[in-house]
């Protein structure tokens, strides 16, 4: 590890990566200070890879936010995986990300071997997660066993996203790793991520609060049409979302009793996307059914993916 000279300015691109639900969005959204990427207790709740700024007056530190890396089951969970093998070899740092609570176990090991094998150059970091729902010990045990598993060249680093602990920490051990360079994107930027993309993902959360287990892999939102209203004082925006189920029994799981979830779907993301804009928003949201859309190349596509 390499250190700071006075007046050196580094920037680079780290990329999260493990299992589904081990932290990363919630360590994302906690390095930036904003929220940026949408958090579930649901695995693949992650579809893009969302892009993260952390501005430092030494340092940039571009953090690339992945869908949880997984055997796939259908078209749809293989291009996640493809998204996420593409992006190990263009960044600086991969972030093995493990959590403090659960045993490593075989999925971890896959990821391990899957990073080294598409990107052997790649620095490699282990974070331990979550790190607020365990013991001291149990923290200590975690991170001699990912420590022993990624070998001993690589830094592991224990972190609570939630509690903000040894976030600084991290972000240290991440600037040290990367090479003197200018800032990619101007002071004071936090997501590349186009506001649309970042508006549909609200509402996705939104709507994976409380929901079954067979629906989160079947829901897709899109943004029809955002039209600011004319001559509004103070500003609105009407914002049109479509959101897809693959089954009828799906859209009334969404809609609820009498539209009760729906409209309290509304209501969370509305607030979400008020706050993004900057400015008071009227939201429609419809849900439409779209069979099988996961394995349909043609619908994939018109979603997005």
């Amino acid at each position: 590890m390499s250190e700071n000279q006075p007046g050196e300015f580094r920037s680079g691109f780290v990329c999260f990566v493990g299992r589904p639900n081990t932290g990363k969005s919630t360590l994302t959204n906690a390095l930036v200070g904003e929220k940026i990427a949408i958090t579930s207790n649901r695995p693949q709740t992650t579809r893009h890879t969302i892009r993260g700024i952390v501005n430092r007056p030494d340092a940039q530190i571009i953090l690339v936010d992945t869908p949880g890396l997984h055997r796939p089951r259908t078209l749809l969970g293989q291009r996640l995986n493809d998204l996420v093998r593409d992006t190990y070899s263009e960044v600086d740092v991969v972030c093995i990300c493990v959590p403090a609570d659960e045993a490593i176990g075989p999925g971890d090991r896959w990821i391990i071997d899957q990073v080294r094998t598409m990107a052997p150059k790649t620095t490699i970091v282990g974070i331990v997660t979550k790190i607020d729902r365990v013991t001291p010990d149990k923290v200590a045990e975690q991170l001699l066993a990912l420590s022993r598993l990624l070998g001993g060249n690589s830094e592991v680093v224990p972190v609570s996203a939630k509690k903000g602990e040894q976030l600084d920490i991290l972000a240290d051990v991440l600037v040290s790793l990367m090479e003197p360079g200018p800032a990619f994107y101007p002071d004071g930027e936090l997501t590349d991520e186009p506001e649309q993309v970042l508006m549909a993902e609200f509402i996705r959360e939104a709507a994976l609060e409380g929901v079954r287990d067979e629906l989160p892999h079947s829901l897709a939102v899109v943004i029809d049409e955002v039209i600011p209203r004319e001559d509004s004082d103070p500003p609105i925006v009407d914002v049109y979302a479509i959101l897809y189920v693959e089954r009828d029994s799906q859209k009334g799981i969404i809609i609820g009793h009498r539209g009760s979830r729906l409209k309290a779907v509304g209501t969370q993301a509305r607030q979400q996307i008020e706050r993004l804009l900057g400015c008071k928003v009227y939201l429609d949201l419809r849900v439409k059914v779209a069979k099988d859309w996961q394995r349909d190349p043609k619908q994939l596509r018109r979603m997005g993916f």
